[in-house]
């Protein structure tokens, strides 16, 4: 009841998937497990400043220059792009 008072408090509207339906979160689990997988995977990092920059420079070589076979072998950008 206690966090159910403190998002209403705070206008924040629960998300959570339906009994026996887990597919509303999968997109978000791939993305952390390829994230875990390709870029965390026996790293460490002596600060949190260079966390931000290596993880900033990940997600922009991820979305502009790694290949991705499921779009046909192009970055997003790439297919974003061509699908406009």
């Amino acid at each position: 009841k206690q966090i159910e008072d403190t998002l209403h408090t705070f206008g924040i509207e629960r998300s959570l998937s339906h009994k026996g339906t887990p597919y509303d979160n999968a997109v978000a689990e791939a993305t952390f497990k390829t994230i875990k997988t390709e870029f965390v995977h026996n790293q460490t990092f002596p600060n949190q400043q260079e966390l931000d920059l290596q993880l900033f420079d990940y997600v922009h070589w991820f979305n502009h220059i790694r290949l991705h076979s499921s779009l046909g072998y192009q970055s997003p950008m790439e297919f974003k792009k061509a699908t406009l």
